[in-house]
């Protein structure tokens, strides 16, 4: 047809093949990615390079690292995706010099190589904090579930298995009715479907046995779970359902939006996770100070104490684990702390004065009450008991600042939302309706590493593009 723009034929032949590199325009990303693993000391990161049984050279951890970052930054964690890539993408024929590996030798790289793969990641860290991107040293803290390589139906609790016991004891007996039921029928058609309830009734009598069997191993870890699939992932509670999975702790620059640090638990609440993860980030950037605002997942008297010790200012919510307000009477808040006499003042104006402490949970509990609470007439509205007695870590005047300064500060938690939730929902959205591709803590760590690093990489592009990235790596 006439009139359109129309293309070389598929069998012209030509005398001076076009050179790969035509193909591949100065600000493609690849360029980067290239310049980024090139400038690595990859041998002092420890990569392993296995030679093929026939003899075979291995492939340089530069390719197959290479193959990996344009993997994950493109969308493709498969192994067997990558395969494919190699030999038909383009920019994969010019990044990797068009070597194309097989499928097995790609996964073993990831599977054996997972402490290097991690430190990669946090060299391009490194790159971020020289170009002083992170002069700020404020990070928010936060931590997201994502699913394993594990079905639910191959993760057991011990109230798992007493509900599956229960289903199956249920079955037997419904089935044990129904041959009741089929004695009284004509013998033929009796036999047949006695036959067949009877075999339904052997095959859950065996599933019984194979239950007792992980309930010994059950009994036998320390966490009373087993995940028969991926060993280290756990049952975790999400919001409006569960996952078998682990909790990614991330700590974000509020500025930049980058992924300073991170780290994969199997441990499904954030409780012990703020000094760990401000403590990485304040190494990471190398700065003698930090702040960082987190949600009140994190609350932990111990925890926020260490991070105030460490030079870590917080920022997060208090809790409040008292259910005195839902029964109308006064919550803690409503009695005002006197620090100069170690005493509270109650709402009807009365002295709460210190009597005794005592240990609670590795933790000095001071206890305080007023004598004039048999007489007072705000009694009804404020306990059901004799006294109305008070609590008071001996370090709560830091749990105190910390709550004045997120009241006068609201602004640093609309900072977190903004910032912490983003990374999250980006890598979720590159990975799609699935789970990570590798199994085990180590692994997956790994894993979680090549999403965070093409990430970053991602938002440096953005943010400075990649001609001005260029310079800098090359600086």
């Amino acid at each position: 047809m006439s009139g359109f723009i129309e293309g070389e034929a598929r069998n012209q032949a030509t005398l001076f093949p076009e050179r790969l590199d035509d193909y591949i325009a100065e600000e493609n990303a690849v360029r980067v990615i290239d310049l980024f693993i090139e400038g690595m000391d990859l041998s002092g990161l420890g990569f392993k390079t296995v030679s093929k049984a026939t003899g075979r050279p291995a492939y340089h951890p530069a390719t197959m690292l290479k193959l990996y970052v344009y993997g994950y930054l493109n969308r493709i964690q498969s192994s067997r995706r990558l395969e494919r890539e190699a030999g038909r993408n383009v920019e994969l024929m010019w990044l990797l010099a068009r070597l194309a590996p097989d499928f097995k030798t790609i996964s073993d790289f990831r599977k054996d190589n997972t402490k290097s793969i991690r430190s990669v990641c946090r060299e391009f860290v490194l790159i971020c904090r020289k170009l002083d991107l992170f002069s700020e040293a404020f990070v928010a803290i936060d931590g997201s579930k994502f699913k394993a390589d594990n079905n639910r139906d191959r993760n057991y609790t011990s109230a798992k298995l007493k509900r599956r016991h229960e289903q199956i004891n249920e079955s037997i007996n419904k089935y044990l009715v129904q041959i009741d039921s089929v004695d009284r029928q004509e013998a033929s058609v009796a036999k047949v479907k006695t036959e067949r309830l009877e075999n339904k009734i052997a095959k859950l009598k065996k599933e019984i046995e194979r239950l007792n069997e992980i309930e010994v191993e059950l009994l036998a870890a320390p966490d009373k779970q087993i995940s028969l699939t991926d060993p280290d992932a756990r049952s975790m509670i999400t919001r409006g359902s569960g996952i078998v999975g682990y909790n990614v702790q991330t700590a974000v620059d509020v500025k930049h939006h980058l992924i300073i640090a991170h780290e994969v638990t199997n441990v499904g609440n954030d409780r012990a996770q703020l000094m760990n993860m401000a403590t990485q980030a304040k190494e990471a950037i190398a700065s003698d100070e930090l702040t960082a605002v987190a949600d009140r997942g994190y609350y932990n008297g111990t925890e926020i104490k260490a991070c105030e010790d460490a030079g870590i200012k917080t920022y997060l919510p208090k809790c409040q684990t008292s259910g005195n307000q839902a029964k109308g009477l006064f919550g803690k808040r409503d009695f005002i702390y006197i620090p100069e006499d170690d005493e509270y003042k109650c709402p009807a104006g009365e002295r709460a004065i210190y009597r005794f402490s005592r240990k609670e949970k590795d933790k000095t509990i001071k206890r305080y009450w007023s004598s004039a609470c048999i007489n007072c007439e705000m009694k009804p509205q404020c306990t059901t008991g004799i006294y109305r007695r008070i609590s008071r870590w001996e370090h709560e005047a830091i749990l105190d600042a910390v709550e004045t300064r997120i009241n006068q500060e609201p602004e640093r938690m609309t900072a977190r939302r903004n910032t912490v939730e983003h990374p999250f929902g980006t890598i979720k959205l590159w990975m799609g309706y699935t789970h990570f591709q590798m199994r085990t803590l180590e692994r997956v760590s790994a894993e979680m590493s090549l999403h965070v690093l093409a990430y970053n990489l991602k938002r440096m592009l953005n943010i400075m593009g990649i001609g001005a990235l260029t310079e800098a790596m090359q600086a």
